[in-house]
């Protein structure tokens, strides 16, 4: 654990740099990293994350040398992942007057995790701020960057942004600020962004609508380097790459309908396409020739299919065109299977099974949470009955996914 470093008046950064080859998101660091914790020694000390857990022991001991812990009045808690919040344990138990700061997903989180059934919590929604005494925190919500749960910290009064694993770098260093750094940090910075958020770029647009209007002279994140100079080029760094344009980019969907529930699933899957500037064609494979139907799919970058279910099997045409797609080379297609249904849908397992005998890309849940960590997406796509407003909110949700996922 480092010697305190302070990043300007009352504030202080206590946290680990761990320059292993630290195993990490089923990648190796070879650059190592830090993990970047701070205390706000304030009228209410408070501190803004924490440490890997396998550090939990040396950080608190480390705090303890520089404030009395049961003096700390709040615990902040960005995002839970046991990186950040892994000293939470033994820091609430010295801490033992402490509230814990976080959204409000994260509280059942850190009540699991860290056995925190009795303590005090304080739920924060986006814009809400907390005086600490002599300084203000104001909470903005980013959820999915990179995790659900996750919100960033603004110090207003001294102008910090404290965005956890947002603009971060995975770098092992003891000269914490970018202007000690030896060489360019850039690239740095890029392949954590590539590695972490890249998944989730279209959550992007948030966080910039959280930052826009903040007056941002420090960005003090959870890995890496503080940034203390040219703050533009890296938030702009995260706009430019988090753009999702895909023109000049086809998609074709295929259904099978029985009372226009599937239809309506298809319909809109084109119209979230479209917004992102796709060529989307839309076929019914009971009306349109099948020759035209392959043809479309030769040519796209994304083919989805979507059948309603009746008596425990697809209906109509679609098998047809499904049989067709074993014998073709479609390597680098992204695939998916939608549908409605009104007991099992096992006519989008049927299709899901179709497409697993090709060479495409096939989207399904597993791959999803392994490549992202995310289990709010769900494919195949499926929707009991009709379209209301909450699966069209989860059919949103995918297609945003899959925007991601073109090449």
């Amino acid at each position: 654990m480092m010697d305190n470093i302070k990043l300007t008046k009352d504030i202080y950064y206590i946290g680990k740099v761990d320059d292993r080859d630290v195993p990490f998101h089923r990648l190796i660091l070879t650059k190592g990293t830090t993990y970047n914790s701070y205390f706000l020694d304030t009228e209410k000390p408070t501190v803004i994350d924490t440490v890997d857990m396998i550090y939990g022991r040396e950080f608190v001991e480390n705090l303890s040398k520089l404030t009395n812990l049961e003096k700390i009045k709040y615990i902040v808690v960005n995002h839970t992942e046991p990186d950040h919040s892994g000293a939470m344990a033994g820091l609430c138990i010295k801490a033992k007057n402490a509230t814990i700061v976080c959204s409000e997903i994260a509280v059942n989180e850190l009540k699991e995790l860290y056995k925190l059934h009795n303590r005090e919590f304080l739920v924060v929604k986006d814009g809400d701020t907390l005086d600490i005494g002599g300084k203000t925190l104001l909470f903005k919500m980013t959820p999915y960057l990179h995790t659900a749960e996750t919100m960033i910290t603004y110090c207003v009064e001294d102008k910090i942004l404290f965005p956890c694993d947002i603009f971060s770098t995975h770098v092992a260093t003891f000269d914490l600020f970018d202007n000690l750094a030896k060489e360019d940090i850039t690239d740095d910075f890029i392949g954590y962004y590539n590695a972490i958020i890249a998944p989730h770029r279209n959550y992007v647009k948030i966080l910039m609508e959280a930052i826009k209007d903040l007056d941002i002279k420090m960005i003090a994140p959870s890995h890496g380097y503080i940034l203390t100079q040219d703050i533009d080029k890296y938030i702009n760094i995260y706009k430019d790459m988090s753009v999702i344009d895909l023109n000049g980019k086809k998609a074709s969907i295929v259904y099978s309908t029985m009372r226009n529930s599937t239809k309506s699933i298809a319909n809109l899957i084109k119209t979230e396409l479209e917004n992102a500037n796709m060529e989307v064609s839309l076929f019914n494979a009971n009306k349109d020739d099948i020759n035209e139907i392959l043809k479309a799919i030769e040519s796209s970058d994304v083919v989805l299919f979507g059948s309603s279910t009746r008596y425990g099997d697809m209906i109509g045409s679609i098998e047809n065109v499904l049989k067709e797609l074993k014998e073709k080379d479609l390597e680098g297609k992204i695939a998916g299977a939608f549908g409605s249904y009104g007991w099992s849908g096992e006519s989008i397992e049927i299709i899901q099974e179709y497409l697993n005998d090709t060479n495409m890309n096939v989207l399904n849940t597993s791959n999803i949470i392994k490549n992202t960590g995310m289990t709010e997406v769900e494919f195949p796509i499926r929707v009991k009955f009709s379209l209301n407003e909450d699966s069209s909110k989860e059919v949103i949700k995918a297609v945003e996914y899959i925007k991601t996922v073109i090449k």
